[in-house]
């Protein structure tokens, strides 16, 4: 398991960016698997964004897909989420999460390591 530590969160206009930071601890992040979910209050918890561990594939919710970016920098052991075009709709904690076992990225995998989460509030 790594120690997952969010940063980035805030207060944004609609229309606006915000871009969120995942740092990772331990020396292997670039084994692991890495993504974003949110739960907006009131509802359930939902997959945002996912990028393999070698940083060849990523994977969008719909809802998001062509706003948001997912990255990483592993000399960094860091996962990033910039987020565009925000929308009242994106106002939730955002939990970044990694995984090692993950070889396939779907929106329903299992993520064995999960961060305290960032708040983001969209204003419209």
């Amino acid at each position: 398991q790594v120690q997952l530590v969010e940063s980035g969160g805030g207060l944004v206009q609609a229309g606006g960016s915000l871009r969120l930071s995942c740092a990772a601890s331990g020396r292997t992040f670039g084994n692991y698997a890495m993504g974003w979910f949110r739960q907006a209050p009131g509802k359930e918890r939902q997959f945002v964004a996912a990028i393999s561990r070698n940083d060849i594939s990523t994977l969008y919710a719909n809802s998001v897909k062509g706003r948001f970016t997912i990255s990483r920098d592993n000399a960094k052991n860091t996962v990033y989420l910039q987020m565009n075009t925000l929308k009242p709709e994106d106002t939730a904690v955002y939990y970044c999460v990694a995984d090692r076992t993950i070889l396939v990225l779907t929106p329903t995998g299992s993520w064995g390591s999960w961060g305290q989460g960032t708040r983001v509030t969209v204003s419209s």
